[in-house]
């Protein structure tokens, strides 16, 4: 019975966090439903009193969101497919090939990690500039290209792959590109997913530098160009709230998707250090 007890108690609470956690995404949405100036009563409602997708339409048919849009889905998908290329293929060379300086190699990437982002946003910049990359789609995907967190990532979880595998496959008269692309990348299936939701949501929802980078209002991702149309209705929650609904869901409904990847990717990736 005291067992009972405590499984009810602890699932209550498991329940009673989720659901605030749940409360703010659950209102925003409510919000984004509402008439204009419906939110702004007090106490605020809970639900819309007469439910109105009007605020949409007014995002996509006169603030131009779908172009923004668009620039977000361009930019993350391109910034994760290259990623998913470069961060994978270092991953595997650190993990299981052998050449001179790798292990001093990579502790010095480790150590870059503890260099702040911030830090190097204006020699990046200045060497975008020097390349004509400034104000284009290619100086938004470049810095994601690779990263020292997707190359450790992989680099962990291929070292779990059985050294045995491999060398067997190079007895057999397997070249390094046949073994990585018919051994490695199925075996990697998990990291892969791991890594292109890090990358994709790293890329969507990235603030500051697409910022610093485009300075054409056509070029701007959703969270650039809803701050600017923030400065513009400041005082229409509603639209503000769909505006945030459109930059929400699509990365909401993929992690949902791929969850089961993604957890087995960390989960398998911690198992040898």
């Amino acid at each position: 019975m005291n067992q009972r007890i405590a499984t009810l108690v602890i699932n209550g609470l498991l329940i009673g966090l989720a659901v605030l956690s749940l409360m703010p995404l659950l209102w925003m949405l409510s919000v984004s439903l509402m008439q204009p100036g419906e939110a702004s009563a007090f106490p605020p409602p809970l639900l819309p009193a007469h439910a109105t997708f009007e605020n949409y339409h007014e995002l996509f048919a006169r603030a131009g969101m779908g172009r923004y849009l668009a620039n977000s889905f361009a930019i993350a998908s391109a910034t994760t497919l290259l990623s998913l290329f470069f961060n994978v293929m270092a991953g595997y060379a650190f993990a299981k090939l052998q050449f001179a300086g790798k292990e001093k190699v990579f502790a010095l990437l480790l150590a870059a990690l503890v260099i702040p982002g911030q830090v190097a946003m204006m020699p990046l910049f200045l060497m975008l500039k020097e390349m004509g990359l400034v104000n284009t789609y290619g100086g938004a995907i470049v810095p994601g290209m690779a990263g020292i967190f997707g190359i450790f990532l992989v680099r962990q979880y291929a070292r779990t792959l059985p050294d045995e595998l491999l060398e067997a496959a190079r007895i057999d008269g397997a070249s390094e590109f046949r073994i990585f692309w018919q051994i490695v990348l199925p075996a990697l299936k998990p990291i892969l997913v791991t890594l292109a939701i890090f990358s994709f949501l790293g890329s969507w929802n990235d603030f500051m530098w697409p910022l610093i980078v485009l300075g054409d209002s056509d070029l701007h991702t959703l969270p650039v160009a809803l701050a600017s149309l923030s400065r513009e209705h400041v005082q229409d929650n509603e639209l503000m709230m769909a505006g945030s609904v459109v930059t929400v869901l699509p990365v909401l409904l993929l992690f949902l998707s791929l969850q089961r990847y993604y957890l087995q990717g960390l989960l398998m990736g911690s198992v040898k250090g």
